[in-house]
């Protein structure tokens, strides 16, 4: 199905052209005849299948089509993301695909100026972007209202509970206008039992979508995985990453203290990277991932905190340095590759720390992730170790030592996670604010 099929006004069409798109993905083509008749949506989508999209366009078109209540404190749109990288891909993309129809859009999230992003939001805004915490701030202080809203959406809303935001969240649903007088969309990568409960809750009648579990993984994914002792691991990442220099690489840990590790390790040997933790500057994470969706970083190493929301052209591999324990997380760390259609590679190291969740992993995508045999030829052996002056905090950072590879920058070691003063009248959730 073809967008200028849909009853999509020309000023979103013409967004829709600025982005390069032509042909509804299956998602789109599911979910967009229902929402642009003002249906509520609850859909089951994977990562990289282009749901920001469908949900963007909807809301658009759907603004165009119904007046509006005027510029006020309320915002004509809500969109609830659960980290701020994804709220940070959300408000580009809705910028590109919202053409010339002129909204004011708004991404508001941790980390930055806060005070700057209050001024902005009293100024009035039609879309408003971001994270639950940031969200609740500014409205406990009331300079925003959601009773006006006139449309909702609830992005990676498994995310959302599993990063303990269901407090946060039902918090800002309890304060917005009610539910038939909305319209509301969801998107999850599985709808759970507690998902549907929110549905039910707070959505009216919405009609739901779902994929088959067959599909859970991005069919041009090349699978892989190797089993590997821990003190074999960076051998072999290494010797991986020799064999085809000029890929584009996001690899992924299970903690903070491997990502720092292994980035240290990769820079020593002449491998220009950075990482990005969740408690890494705001700033810096987003100058990081700016290099790395430029194409002048080749490398990126990462916790979770970039295996949702981040939606960058041309990383051909993702490398499950360390297996993830948690099947939902499996997909969504190779779901970085196959961007829009693209191919795409996924290689895991299965030690005996992380081997056991295998098993959960392979149920869950319904396929047997074929295993490449260990050679000694692959492994690197006598590789540098970093020097204590030359471990990092996710800084970026780099040696002439291999072809391509940029320039060494003096930076600041001192990795500061600094966030600015926090805000009074935050909900305590007992979690850790994206």
């Amino acid at each position: 199905m073809r967008f200028d099929e849909l009853n999509i006004p020309e000023k979103v069409l013409e967004g829709i052209r600025a982005a390069g798109f032509t042909e509804c993905t299956p998602v789109q083509e599911q979910t967009l005849p229902e929402a642009l008749r003002g249906k509520d949506i609850a859909a089951q989508a994977q990562t990289g299948t282009g749901k920001t999209a469908a949900f963007l366009i909807a809301v658009f078109s759907r603004m165009l089509m119904k007046p509006s209540p005027g510029r006020g404190p309320s915002p004509r749109a809500l969109i609830i993301a659960p980290t701020r990288e994804l709220v940070v891909q959300i408000a580009a993309e809705a910028k590109l695909l919202s053409g010339s129809a002129g909204f004011r859009i708004l991404p508001v999230y941790g980390g930055i100026d806060y005070r700057k992003q209050r001024e902005e939001i009293s100024e009035g805004v039609d879309i408003l972007i971001g994270t639950p915490g940031r969200l609740i701030d500014y409205l406990k202080q009331r300079v925003y209202s959601l009773k006006k809203t006139q449309f909702l959406v609830i992005d990676e809303a498994d995310r959302l509970f599993d990063m303990g935001f269901i407090a946060d969240l039902r918090f800002l649903l309890r304060r917005m206008s009610p539910y038939d007088m909305r319209q509301s969309m969801l998107f999850s990568a599985t709808l759970s039992n507690r998902v549907l409960e929110l549905c039910y809750e707070h959505m009216n009648n919405p009609v739901r979508f779902s994929l088959t579990p067959e599909n859970i993984t991005v069919e041009q994914i090349e699978q892989e995985i190797y089993h590997a002792g821990r003190s074999e691991k960076i051998g072999l990442l290494l010797g991986i990453l020799k064999r085809e220099p000029d890929g584009r690489y996001l690899v992924f840990c299970n903690t903070r203290a491997a990502v720092e590790r292994l980035d240290g390790v990769l820079n020593a040997n002449g491998f220009a990277t950075a990482s990005i933790t969740g408690d890494l500057d705001q700033r810096k994470r987003m100058r990081v991932l700016a290099q790395f969706k430029e194409g002048t970083l080749p490398i990126l190493v990462a916790t979770d905190v970039a295996s949702r929301g981040l939606h960058i052209d041309g990383v051909t591999h993702v490398i499950n340095y360390d297996l993830p324990q948690d099947p939902e997380d499996y997909v969504h760390r190779i779901g970085r590759t196959a961007r829009a259609g693209a191919a795409g590679k996924a290689i895991s190291l299965a030690c005996e720390e992380y081997v056991h969740s295998l098993p959960d992993i392979e149920d869950y995508i319904r396929l047997k992730i074929p295993v490449i045999p260990v050679s000694d030829e692959i492994i690197v052996r006598g590789y540098r170790r970093p020097s204590g002056s030359f471990k990092k905090q996710g800084v970026y950072s780099q040696r002439k030592e291999h072809h391509g590879m940029r320039p060494k920058e003096k930076q600041s070691r001192t990795g500061s996670t600094s966030r600015g003063p926090r805000p009074a009248g935050r909900i305590n959730t007992g979690r850790k604010r994206p």
